[in-house]
């Protein structure tokens, strides 16, 4: 069967496909950071000022968000940040568990010493800027290694994130890897911050799971680190659902 050649990288077309999957990502950052919020409007002679390109690659831009569920197009009000139901949430994290246990099962003979320090550090991390009550600026986790956390992210998610894309890397599955991310990027990342931010039992159970997935790492448990790590995830999409339970779809999209 034939097919459509794909677009040279230095020709016009590659250059505008180039375009538009930056601006997306450009997007879809400030999205899963929070800078825009659940509900928001998305404006496109906003998004062209702000990114600094016109409006053209932004409407193709939010196409290619839209087609991924990120946003959704609304009568009267256009595009907006779409709000998740809580049975996507659960769904999701329901998969993200079994991959997540998988990495564990796959991390847990390559873990070094400095790793298992890198992890306990991220998650004093976190542990330091909840008991402070100082997780309301951007900027990298201090303590965390050389680990990618979500860029303009609280210093507790960038820790958090941290401490899971440290598992990930060293699972050595960049497949695995990307269907992680992949589940992560179908919701706005600052919702997490903010469902431990309103539950202090929440926020000290994590860091607790945290710290069990550790312990099972260092012993080389593979079943334990499965384990407490799909227990670990199982719980943390659960709250989110119940976050998006208890507030209405009308109190974001007005």
């Amino acid at each position: 069967m034939d097919t459509a050649p794909l677009p040279d990288a230095d020709s016009p077309a590659g250059k505008g496909k180039a375009l538009v999957d930056d601006t997306a990502a450009a997007i879809r950052a400030r999205i899963l950071s929070g800078e825009i919020p659940i509900g928001a409007q998305l404006r496109q002679v906003e998004l062209a000022e702000l990114l600094g390109v016109s409006r053209t690659p932004v409407r193709e831009a939010l196409r290619q968000l839209q087609a991924g569920g990120l946003i959704e197009v609304l009568p009267n009000r256009g595009a907006v940040v779409r709000v998740p139901a809580p049975w996507e949430v659960r769904e999701a994290y329901e998969i993200r568990a079994e991959l997540e246990g998988l990495a564990c099962v796959r991390a847990v003979h390559a873990v070094t010493p400095d790793v298992l320090r890198e992890l306990r550090e991220a998650n004093e991390t976190v542990r330091a800027v909840s008991s402070g009550g100082r997780d309301a600026g951007g900027g990298a986790a201090p303590g965390a290694g050389s680990s990618p956390a979500t860029p303009n992210a609280s210093p507790s998610t960038s820790a958090n994130d941290c401490f899971h894309t440290l598992i990930h890397t060293v699972a050595g599955n960049r497949r695995l890897a990307r269907a992680i991310k992949d589940v992560n990027e179908a919701f706005p990342r600052n919702v997490s911050a903010l469902v431990l931010q309103d539950n202090p039992r929440h926020r000290e159970d994590n860091i607790r799971e945290h710290e069990r997935i550790v312990e099972a790492l260092a012993a080389e448990d593979a079943e334990r680190a499965r384990s407490e790590m799909k227990a670990h995830v199982i719980s943390a999409g659960e709250q989110l659902a119940r976050w998006y339970e208890q507030r209405s779809a009308t109190v974001f999209r007005g």
